[in-house]
């Protein structure tokens, strides 16, 4: 299958262009980025290098990629705001489309004013989209050809609760959740507040209170819950390149044991190869999902407040991102989902 990558300077491009060069079933025809065009791609991504000897960086109109009869399917890697300027002419156009920005993500344009504060630009795609979580919601190209691709935050917070609330085993009030990123999860930016000297030894939470993507984890775990769910997100900035460990407390709903959280999970997660169950005492860490596609989830039980504590960790650049990204793309065209994946 050919696939065309827009936006490949990021870090999360760069991360798309490294799985699918590599992929046994993708041909990479097209890379694009406006502020590297006419660059070889293997000179910027050195980790590339004897695999796209002969493709370099393009900046195209929006119509010459609908016009691009030989790529069927699109990885849009573009800001929130920019992604849907190009999506819905190649949906239109008849391709798929994988949307890692948010303007996708959520059901509703007045959500998404709130959270990302301006008009949403095509309102009527928001209800077609499939949320591309693979783990949680089933997906194919007959059900959608737009799959959004959920956030890194998102992601190391649904796949433990999910399940969960879904099967009522815990309340949906009073469910905080503090997150820690890694700084690539800002962008790759030059800005003061994410050089080497400012994050190096540090660390910082912002976004608060309303960090935008609490709005699609918010809307996700309503939808499992059945009922409105509202939580506490406090998410950090972490003195490391990459990766999201997540921990996250709530009561729960009648009386309850370790052992039966565990056995929701195993259920709702047999056969998924990316999520990982971790035993009694263990703890999930950055350092042993970074380089992954995976997701290690733990609960344990605090008896003296009655909480219960879930944790997780995952690499905001494969599993919250690119790595996700092709998995639904995997899953989407009937391969195994760990095609092409580590």
């Amino acid at each position: 299958m050919n696939a065309t990558i827009v936006g490949a300077s990021g870090y999360s491009g760069r991360e798309l262009v490294s799985l699918l060069v590599n992929h046994p079933e993708v041909t990479l025809s097209r890379v694009t980025s406006r502020a590297l065009a006419g660059q070889s791609v293997h000179n910027e991504i050195p980790n590339v290098r004897g695999k796209v000897e002969d493709l370099c960086f393009s900046n195209p109109s929006v119509k010459e990629l609908t016009e691009q009869s030989e790529c069927e399917l699109f990885f849009l890697a573009l800001p929130h705001g920019t992604a849907a300027s190009y999506a819905v002419p190649l949906l239109e156009s008849g391709k798929k489309v994988i949307d890692l920005s948010a303007d996708f993500r959520l059901t509703t344009a007045e959500r998404y004013q709130e959270y990302y504060g301006s008009p949403h630009p095509s309102p009527q795609w928001l209800t077609k989209a499939a949320y591309g979580l693979p783990e949680i919601h089933s997906l194919s190209w007959e059900k959608s050809p737009l799959i959004a691709s959920p956030g890194c935050y998102p992601t190391s917070i649904l796949i433990p609760l999910f399940p969960l609330l879904q099967n009522k085993l815990i309340q949906k009030q009073d469910i905080i959740a503090n997150s820690m990123s890694g700084v690539s999860g800002a962008g790759r930016n030059a800005t003061v507040k994410l050089l080497f000297c400012e994050r190096n030894e540090s660390a910082c939470a912002y976004g608060l209170p309303k960090h935008r993507h609490l709005s699609e984890i918010e809307e996700q775990l309503t939808l499992a819950a059945e009922n409105q769910v509202i939580l506490s997100f406090h998410p950090h900035l972490a003195p490391m390149d990459r990766g999201i460990c997540s921990t996250i407390s709530s009561f729960s709903e009648g009386k309850l044991s370790r052992n039966t959280i565990i056995e929701c999970w195993k259920e709702f997660y047999h056969g998924r190869k990316f999520v990982h169950i971790l035993d009694e005492g263990e703890f999930p860490d950055v350092k042993h999902v970074v380089g992954t596609n995976r997701i290690d989830i733990a609960v344990n039980e605090d008896h003296r407040t009655g909480r219960y504590i879930f944790c997780s960790a995952e690499d905001n650049l494969l599993k919250g991102a690119g790595g996700q990204a092709v998995q639904s793309m995997n899953i989407c065209q009937g391969y195994d989902e760990g095609t092409g994946l580590p």
